[in-house]
């Protein structure tokens, strides 16, 4: 496994067909998602259009993500948390830690993802809506969001698999001024791994 440090982003390049497997490692943090087409940046995975495609707000085990170019990308194959994530909320970045009082700068998943993206040499061309993986944004009968802990546990997991060739990002959501990483507003790490197939044996040892 490798470390997705907390408030830090990383990026990996994926073959289509291959997945990665994300660990919520403690069942506090929240982790922000991309993808983008490896041979074209300005492809990339689009809530917007996911929600469309899917039918819902929150994606499921078997949901496959879109592009904006409303083309499959990455597809949810497994998720032992409660399936709640978010497609709503936009990337953290210095605007909302300012508004929300912060003093001087503030890690961000915006600026993770740029710094995740050029540490392999991939350069978007802007920062899309991410798929906030273990992200707690319950929608009330008036419409209205709010901001709860996520429900996941320590070791639940998702995996991802690319439905072409993509680098996917992730951060390790710094966000410590509203509850989302846990009621103590404390970051942490998560981990991940590449696969290139999903481990059959466990599955049948669970069933």
């Amino acid at each position: 496994m490798i470390e997705l440090p907390a408030r830090a982003g990383r990026a990996v390049r994926l073959r289509a067909g291959q997945m990665v497997k994300l660990v919520n490692t403690h069942g506090t943090q929240v982790v922000d998602c991309w993808a983008f087409m490896a041979d074209d940046p300005s492809e990339f995975m689009s809530m917007e259009h996911s929600r469309v495609g899917i039918g819902r707000v929150n994606p499921r085990r078997g949901d496959v993500l879109l592009s904006n170019h409303r083309r499959p990308i990455l597809n949810l194959v497994e998720d032992t948390s409660p399936g709640v994530h978010d497609t709503l909320i936009a990337a953290c970045d210095r605007y909302r830690y300012e508004q929300l009082g912060a003093k001087g700068p503030h890690a961000n998943c915006t600026d993770n993802l740029r710094e995740a993206l050029r540490e392999i040499g991939f350069a978007p061309s802007e920062t899309p809506a991410p798929l906030n993986l273990f992200m707690n944004i319950p929608i009330g009968a008036d419409g209205a969001v709010r901001f709860e802990p996520t429900l996941a546990k320590a070791g639940d997991f998702v995996t991802l698999r690319a439905e072409r060739d993509v680098v996917v990002a992730f951060s390790a959501c710094p966000q410590d001024m509203v509850p989302i990483n846990g009621r103590d507003m404390v970051p942490r790490e998560a981990h991940y791994q590449v696969l290139d197939q999903i481990d059959r044996g466990r599955d049948e040892r669970r069933g």
